[in-house]
């Protein structure tokens, strides 16, 4: 069928028509629509509304709280969730620590509290009220056991109310909160007035980039040498994104009924998120160590340089593969070791060579997980994979 694909990205968009993608920077004077317009007036009079297929990351994701009963259920369940629903995660608490916890400063866009097993006697009081007080947020969601429902439903203005998340046998238990979060992630996409705008030159749903990605890794052997277990590193600048397949998840009883599952961290951009990267570089205990071995010092992560563009991609392979290491832990931690091959696509493809990429997987690898073998890397440089998926929904329909 006659195709025309666009995804809009936080500081490129791309277009992909007769075999061909192209990338375009964004003009920040302008909105997207006249951006598009300006850069691909030509082409779209060759395509239909109907014919034209939109994606967008621009907006670079919701971000979530999560309060729970549990570590080991509750949080865990809702997390994994949350992460495959395309939100980010901004802080768990536990909420036998509710009254320790420190309310974030930003605004919210969903809170999740999650209770325990039906059955069970109920577990929220007022110290949960105190705590939303403190804190601005958009939307509240209540996932947990028959027994708080009452409670939460006439303390909290707004809460909606949805089964629990874990089930009889503390099997995870998704539909419901997942398809909440992703109309929520999508509603966000296109209520976003430049997004909504789009609307104009087409007839489709727009998805968001990371939902039309993940739809893809199916179809990904049948265009790059990549066998199972894999998982594909997606960095852009206001997001880093990753896709795995479920057989690398250690903890089998938080995996979702699909065989690849996402997370999106918005705080690992190269652009847009630049100083949460640079935060989150410093933070770490390893990176000091791994730009010694680049060859660097701290003052680049100050520098605005090709060389520290460079660099801070580095990074943020290095730390989104930290994230989901046994050695972090925090919200899934994956089998890395049985790894076959790491994909990279995004802004990353047109940046780092091959020699930018193995040497921080090297040191991730002999540093993290002490292997001296790595898994096979494979770079998306075309920018194929976006497109794949986006045809993957449309056909899909």
């Amino acid at each position: 069928m006659k195709q025309l694909q666009i995804d809009i990205g936080s500081t490129y968009f791309k277009t992909a028509a007769n075999g061909a993608i192209n990338q375009y920077p964004r003009d920040f004077e302008i909105e997207i629509y006249e951006d598009v317009q300006n850069k691909c007036g030509t082409l779209l009079q060759h395509y239909s509304k109907e014919e034209t297929l939109i994606c967008s990351s621009a907006n670079g994701g919701l971000s979530t709280l999560i309060i729970g009963i549990t570590s080991l259920f509750s949080l865990r369940y809702a997390t994994n969730i949350a992460f495959n629903s395309g939100i980010n995660i901004i802080d768990t608490i536990l909420y036998a620590k509710i009254e320790e916890a420190r309310p974030p400063t930003d605004p919210i866009d969903v809170v999740i509290v999650v209770g325990g097993i039906d059955g069970v006697a109920g577990k929220f009081d007022s110290k949960l009220i105190t705590y939303l007080e403190k804190i601005s947020y958009q939307n509240i969601v209540y996932v947990g056991n028959e027994a708080d429902r009452a409670f939460v439903q006439k303390e909290i203005d707004d809460i909606v109310l949805l089964p629990n998340i874990i089930g009889e046998k503390l099997q995870l238990i998704e539909e419901h909160l997942k398809t909440y979060l992703t109309n929520l992630y999508q509603a966000n996409i296109v209520g976003k007035e430049e997004i909504k705008a789009l609307y104009a030159i087409t007839a489709n749903q727009i998805y968001s980039t990371p939902y039309i990605v993940n739809n893809a890794l199916p179809k990904l052997a049948a265009h790059f040498e990549v066998a199972d277990p894999f998982l594909v590193i997606d960095i852009g600048g206001a997001t880093t994104d990753i896709h795995y397949s479920t057989d690398l998840v250690e903890n089998k009883n938080s995996i979702t009924q699909s065989g690849y599952d996402r997370m999106v961290f918005k705080k690992l951009g190269v652009f847009k998120s630049r100083e949460s990267l640079v935060f989150g570089a410093k933070s770490n205990e390893f990176v000091y160590e791994l730009l010694d071995h680049l060859g660097v010092n701290e003052h680049i992560l100050e520098e605005q340089s090709d060389n520290a563009t460079v660099v801070l991609m580095q990074l943020a392979i290095f730390l989104v593969l930290y994230q989901v290491s046994k050695r972090h832990n925090d919200y899934v931690a994956l089998k890395l070791e049985i790894l076959n091959a790491i994909v990279l696509t995004g802004g990353i493809s047109k940046v780092l060579s091959d020699e930018n990429i193995e040497t921080i997987i090297r040191f991730f690898y002999k540093k993290i997980i002490n292997y001296d073998e790595i898994p096979t890397i494979i770079t998306d440089r075309n920018y194929e994979i976006w497109t794949l998926g986006i045809k993957e929904i449309h056909h899909g329909r």
